[in-house]
């Protein structure tokens, strides 16, 4: 049992970096506002997830984050991007790790990351709306948008950057999945009762 939760942790660790790695190489989308990045950290953490329980994956999106913003720093000082990053990352892997688990399929991931998509593009509306746009403006002493202007920001911005980044993510992962699938199946055994639920 005790050999079996420091693998895990030796995995998690492994899959952060990784994860960090990949959120550095981050690239803007040419229609879309600049700082609007798009990277394919929530990857990792959705094999973590998938192979050792909904933990797992949370911790890699958290430790990802902490660790870009030890690196990188903030603009506002205080890490709100990085905090509207991590809940992102929650929204996206939560549906993918419960429909999978009912399903473990390539079709149970593809249903379970279109879901994750959709859960990330309307929860991050919202919560840009109400919180993190708000924070953003407060912590930068801009001033903030609101009325038309913050729900065209919404629309035209948050929205299809979260549906993009969703479906570009889908399609990497659903490449992977099928290459990976085999050792995923092994892993997740291995881990078996030290699973992080």
């Amino acid at each position: 049992m005790l050999k079996g939760k420091t693998r895990m942790l030796i995995a998690i660790a492994m899959l952060s970096s990784i994860s960090f790695v990949l959120m550095l190489l981050a690239f803007p989308l040419p229609v879309l506002p600049a700082y609007l990045k798009v990277d394919f950290s929530d990857i990792p953490a959705l094999i973590a997830a998938i192979t050792m329980g909904p933990i797992a994956g949370v911790l890699v999106a958290f430790l990802k984050n902490v660790l870009d913003w030890l690196f990188s720093g903030s603009p506002t000082g205080v890490p709100v991007g990085h905090m509207a990053n991590f809940v992102t990352s929650i929204l996206f892997i939560t549906p993918v790790y419960l429909i999978y688990r009912k399903a473990t399929s390539s079709k149970g991931i593809s249903y379970g990351l279109a879901c994750g998509t959709i859960s990330m593009a309307i929860g991050m509306s919202v919560l840009n709306y109400y919180v993190f746009l708000p924070m953003y403006a407060y912590f930068l002493n801009f001033p903030m948008e609101t009325g038309t202007a913050l729900f065209n920001s919404i629309i035209f911005g948050i929205l299809p950057f979260n549906l993009i980044k969703g479906i570009l993510v889908t399609v990497v992962m659903i490449v992977l999945f099928k290459r990976i699938k085999p050792l995923l199946d092994k892993v997740t055994h291995s881990f078996g009762t030290a699973n992080i639920n």
